[in-house]
């Protein structure tokens, strides 16, 4: 039986065809009242494959394999779309407002004391000025914006257009909304150019409500539309316009009191009481006259007058059977105060169960509440979709764009009830039925988009695997309505939600997604960062399809990083020419005056110095600089500029010679004036050798000894030449001794190292050679150059020896060291030297001739 049933039940829903939102929300109706969520495999139909236009791109959103894109083939470019005319724009107007609800309808509630804003916005409006309308929450702003609708639709030649604010901190889906509003382009959505030149040509009286941005993101909406004129929404905790973008304010104030006992009696029907005129009087001044808190207050007053049977013809009639609550014998008092400051709670008491289900569905999801073709699937009762009507007429709703939500204040009251105790399970029960209806054929895209927020909600409050199959199921239908903004946000959520999971799969899958959606905006380097996730992922699935898919787009972003590279190289930076370490002047190319000759010369002299006034004595004097003092005047040719420049400032930069400087620290003050301020760069000298040692003059009384040291080492230089000719003809003929090179076994008496003095033409001494350590000579070194007051070693001769080698030949005598006669030297002091002298070679010895001291 149960089996027949349950299959005539599927036999029913095939039959009667999902094709209706009625009979597909009906359908869901069962399995969600039995807490049995409808299975999210798949679709009860087809994939639903469209294909959209995106800038320079054809995209194929596929639900399976995932979006596939790919650049416009020649040949399918779309011209210029059209603009709507008033017939269709009337049409799209109405698709944006809220929907008529089911049940009976509820009266129209009167614009009181609005006239004066009234006739000064639409004033404003039709002088093409944007308005900005402040007031808080629940003090008639949407129903002061449908007063202006009405009265400025022939002001623009594209008539008047409204637009929901609610949740948008940038411009970019505002102005694609009023394109999409505007202009009759289905299954387009143009980049940002393409964008910007099109909107800039709408001339239309733009109704924003709900704004929540301001600042610089309100000043790029404002200056992308300048034909348009907006009457701007906003609450007065929402970021101000800025100085520049000339708004004007217009400010919202509560209602007196005679307008607040008049739209009490609107919404209750009848005259009030003389203790409900006083009753209102204090909840006025409480409420600071807010409209929202009266039409509250007149759904309070119709319920107390149902429960105190205050009609006469209820006195008449007895309680029937089938009355949900038994009539009350007492007398229900009126609100307090503090009811009527904070009505939710005692609302939500007096209305039917469907309609408190419906609140609890609400906190659950934010405040967001489901079109109510979906209650009946969430509540469990077939006409539960007859409670948004009944709680908007206790003003618990208020209408934001296409949807309704929670009044202001209405979601914390009654979380503080308890309507929130149950929050998750609700959540995670909208996302079930959100994921099997986001996912069935017959569900086109646009009604997705317009339950966007509702979808969204549901999303952030289910658990992480009811999050992921809704989040696969709603991308592409957000995809394909162009609610772009809505798509990001829910692969976002499907990717962290899948890796908390566990699913790679749908990883991959959501970062294919986004990058795809970042290239079609243009973000390249974010939708390389999303592809090469998606193919690494996977790759690692061997999902072969997938992966192929992900490449193709990878391809495309490639070609978009070439063109970037090429239409905008990278800048290269030279590296700066190597100089010498020097003070630049900067010295303008373009003289400032012209020159009455062009050979004439300039005069570079050298900067003054102070005068050294605390400077006193012999110390007095001015130092002067040999640099300066060398050339006191130096003619130098002025700068020509080789080609004419321009009559910008253009300063060349010329290297100048460095300015010499002591290496003692400075000690005077001008001298501290000399390191701060140098003198005038002068052209650099030719550079000339430096001399080792800078020659002193002698001292009186050292010429004569110094004659007699010359020609001392004159005589001891000629002798040792002569030894070392003879030791060179009779090396051939020699033999080192067996144990290691002769040394001289004279002892040599060495005149203590004097300093000694050549003249400014001779050439600069050679550095002392050190002796080895004995036993430590090399074979074959050659000994250093003979300087004065040391016994030369061997030098080398010029001419080539005729012996074919000067290795020693075992068995050759060994031939005695020549000693020299020793020579008496000048010296000053008597005190004895060793000199030692450095081996010249093996087999051969050098003796020194002592120098004694007179």
């Amino acid at each position: 039986m149960d089996r027949t049933q349950g299959q005539s039940g599927r036999d029913e829903q095939a039959a009667g065809g999902p094709g209706t939102p009625s009979s597909a929300s009906a359908s869901a109706a069962a399995p969600a009242s039995t807490g049995q969520a409808p299975a999210p495999s798949g679709p009860a139909g087809p994939a639903r494959v469209v294909t959209l236009t995106a800038g320079d791109f054809t995209l194929t959103v596929n639900p399976v394999d995932g979006s596939e894109i790919e650049p416009l083939r020649p040949g399918t470019e779309r011209g210029r779309p059209a603009k709507r005319d008033a017939a269709a724009r009337a049409v799209r107007d109405a698709a944006a407002r809220p929907p008529v609800l089911p049940g009976s309808p509820i009266s129209a509630r009167p614009l009181l004391a609005r006239g004066e804003e009234l006739e000064r916005l639409v004033r404003l409006l039709g002088r093409g000025r944007s308005v900005r309308l402040t007031g808080p929450s629940g003090s008639g702003r949407s129903a002061l914006l449908d007063a202006v609708a009405a009265r400025c639709a022939g002001l623009a030649p594209d008539g008047v257009v409204r637009i929901s604010g609610y949740g948008h901190q940038q411009p970019g889906e505002l102005l694609h909304a009023l394109y999409a509003t505007v202009y009759d382009a289905p299954r387009e959505r143009p980049e940002r150019d393409e964008l910007l030149a099109r909107v800039r040509d709408i001339g239309a009286v733009v109704l924003l409500d709900d704004l929540e941005m301001g600042g610089s993101a309100l000043d790029e909406l404002l200056r992308a539309t300048p034909e348009c004129a907006y009457l701007l929404a906003a609450t007065p905790d929402t970021k101000a316009p800025s100085d520049d973008s000339h708004v004007e304010e217009v400010f919202l104030t509560g209602l007196g009191r005679e307008d607040c006992v008049a739209l009490l009696e609107a919404g209750l029907g009848r005259s009030l009481t003389d203790e409900e005129t006083a009753w209102a009087g204090d909840l006025r001044f409480a409420s600071e006259g807010l409209p929202l808190r009266f039409v509250q207050a007149a759904a309070m007053l119709r319920q107390r007058d149902e429960l105190n049977h205050s009609d006469e013809d209820d006195d008449e009639e007895e309680p029937g059977v089938f009355e949900e609550r038994p009539r009350d014998s007492g007398v229900v008092p009126l609100p307090t105060l503090a009811e009527g400051a904070a009505p939710a709670e005692l609302l939500a008491s007096r209305v039917s169960e469907s309609a408190r289900a419906a609140l609890r569905i609400a906190c659950a999801l934010g405040g967001e509440l489901p079109h109510h073709a979906h209650l009946p699937a969430l509540v469990g009762d077939t006409h539960a979709d007859t409670a948004v009507a009944e709680l908007l007429d206790c003003g618990l709703l208020t209408p934001v764009g296409t949807r309704y939500r929670l009044a202001a204040g209405v979601a914390r009251q009654l979380e503080d009830v308890g309507y929130g105790d149950t929050a998750s399970e609700e959540a995670r029960t909208a996302a079930r039925h959100y994921a099997w209806w986001t996912g069935h054929a017959s569900v086109v895209p646009e009604r997705v988009g317009r339950e966007a927020d509702a979808v969204l909600a549901a999303l952030a409050g289910a658990d992480v695997v009811a999050a992921a199959v809704l989040a696969r199921t709603a991308a592409p239908a957000f995809a394909a309505s162009l609610h772009w903004e809505a798509w990001e946000r829910v692969l976002r959520s499907g990717a962290e939600a899948a890796r908390k999971a566990g699913e790679v799969a749908e990883q991959a899958y959501f970062h294919h997604e986004l990058g795809v959606l970042a290239l079609c905006e243009g973000r390249v380097d974010r939708a390389r960062a999303e592809l090469e996730t998606s193919i690494g992922l996977r790759g690692a699935l061997a999902d072969k399809r997938g992966t192929v898919a992900g490449r193709r787009a990878l391809a495309l972003v490639v070609d978009r990083e070439v063109a970037g590279a090429a239409a905008s190289p990278p800048l290269r930076l030279e590296a700066p020419a190597a100089a010498p370490e020097a003070v630049t002047v900067a010295t303008p190319a373009t003289p400032a005056a012209p020159a009455a000759r062009t050979d004439a010369v300039t005069k570079a002299v050298p900067a003054a110095k102070p005068a050294p006034a605390l400077r006193s004595g012999p110390a007095a004097a001015p130092r002067v600089d040999p640099a300066v003092s060398a050339a006191a005047v130096t003619r130098v040719a002025p700068v020509t500029p080789a080609v004419p420049v321009s009559s910008e400032a253009v300063t060349r930069m010329t290297p100048v010679v460095p300015v010499s400087r002591g290496t003692e620290p400075p000690t005077t003050l001008s001298e501290v004036f000399e390191d701060a301020f140098p003198p005038a760069p002068q052209a650099a000298p030719p550079a000339a050798p430096v001399p080792a040692a800078a020659p002193a003059p002698p001292a009186r009384g050292q010429g004569r000894r110094r004659r007699v040291l010359l020609a001392a080492a004159g005589a001891l230089t000629v002798v040792a030449l002569g030894t070392v000719v003879s030791l060179a003809m009779s090396s051939s003929d020699t033999e080192p001794p067996a144990d290691g090179p002769a040394v001289s076994s004279t002892p040599t008496s060495a005149a203590p190292t004097t300093v000694q003095q050549n003249s400014g033409n001779d050439p600069a001494e050679e550095p002392p050679v050190t002796a080895p350590s004995e036993g430590g000579a090399t074979p074959g070194a050659s000994a250093a150059a003979p300087s004065p007051g040391r016994t030369p070693g061997r030098t080398p001769s010029r001419r080539p020896s005729s012996t074919p080698s000067n290795s020693p030949r075992p068995g050759t005598p060994s031939t005695a060291p020549t000693a020299t006669e020793p020579t008496p030297t000048a010296t000053e002091t008597g005190e004895a030297t060793p000199t030692a002298t450095a081996p010249t070679g093996p087999g051969t010895a050098t003796a020194t001739s002592p120098t004694t001291a007179p």
